[in-house]
């Protein structure tokens, strides 16, 4: 398939039809006459399902033909709370900051194929999921950038074994048996080592970019600025580093090669990223279905209480 080079994309947005019933019935009558939903997603990238009033109820309903094998956000590394059957709240920053752009788990060994977030309450003001095409972003980043990461990069996560600054690897891996984590972590190709003080440090090579496999596009797929302390602004990383050095903190990246990545890069990657992004203002009952290596996402600030909730499936 050919590379979509149109700089004005966004996501598909679907809407019932007239006569179309309320909520879940709905939904997943439509759903069953879309037919291939990968390859909806192949073409579109992301989908918007908007004006159905699904129902926080409903939602596992609609979740079964939208994301057929849930997963758990096992070695996920940011802040959430599981409130279902791998249902998950999205990431549990303070609402005045941004989300920069980033694909779910691209530091990992394996990654979901797709994401379903469900909007339960809409923020008073603000608060959009931006979602970036990859490909754009991509192309958007200095000749210089995208060839000094093509040598891939190198994440190190430092876990507390309970009590410390961060996450804990009991709460990354969903359980309390080291047994369990070395296993996962010996599958996903990764180097780690338990420290004395019970805490566990992971370390990672991964590549700065994938291709997508069914349309072979290549796409910016690594999360190098949101790991990079530059990516947090210069007073927080000041901060950090007068608290503990860089291999202490609890997420820390380099190139493959261990060669520190500039923090120019790291600023020119976060914010290209999320100029080319389009954003997604919320509806309460709106779902958002993206492919997580075509589409990145991000979080705008909001005020007055948001939820929405994640999903993930392979």
């Amino acid at each position: 398939m050919e590379e979509d080079r149109d700089d004005a994309w966004a996501p598909h947005v679907v809407r019932p039809d007239a006569g179309t019933p309320a909520g879940a019935r709905g939904l997943l009558g439509l759903l069953e006459g879309l037919g291939d939903l990968t390859g909806l997603l192949a073409r579109h990238k992301a989908v918007v399902f908007r004006g159905f009033g699904i129902d926080p109820a409903e939602l596992d309903a609609v979740m079964a033909p939208l994301l057929p094998r849930r997963l758990a956000y096992v070695h996920g590394n940011s802040p959430r709370t599981k409130v279902g059957q791998n249902v998950y709240t999205s990431t549990e920053y303070p609402p005045q900051y941004t989300i920069s752009m980033h694909n779910e788990m691209s530091y990992a060994h394996q990654w979901p194929a797709r994401l379903l977030f469900f909007c339960e309450r809409a923020p008073e003001t603000g608060g959009a999921t931006p979602v970036v095409d990859g490909a754009r972003w991509l192309r958007s980043l200095d000749p210089e950038v995208r060839e000094d990461f093509a040598r891939g990069v190198r994440y190190t996560q430092n876990l507390h074994g309970g009590r410390g600054f961060g996450k804990s690897w009991q709460e990354t891996f969903e359980t309390d048996s080291r047994d369990d984590v070395e296993k996962f972590l010996r599958s996903a190709e990764a180097r780690y080592e338990w420290k004395p003080d019970g805490g566990l440090r992971v370390t990672q090579v991964r590549p700065a970019t994938v291709r997508h496999p069914v349309t072979g596009t290549e796409v910016w797929f690594n999360q190098a600025d949101q790991w990079h302390a530059a990516g947090l602004g210069d007073e927080t990383a000041a901060a950090l580093g007068r608290i503990m050095p860089e291999q202490d903190l609890p997420q820390s990246v380099s190139f493959a090669d261990g060669s520190p990545i500039p923090s120019a890069y790291v600023t020119q990657v976060r914010d290209r990223g999320l100029d080319a992004a389009v954003d997604v203002d919320w509806q309460a009952g709106d779902l958002l279905l993206v492919d997580n290596v075509l589409v990145a996402h991000g979080r705008r600030p909001f005020t007055g209480p948001r939820r929405v909730l994640v999903a993930m499936s392979d």
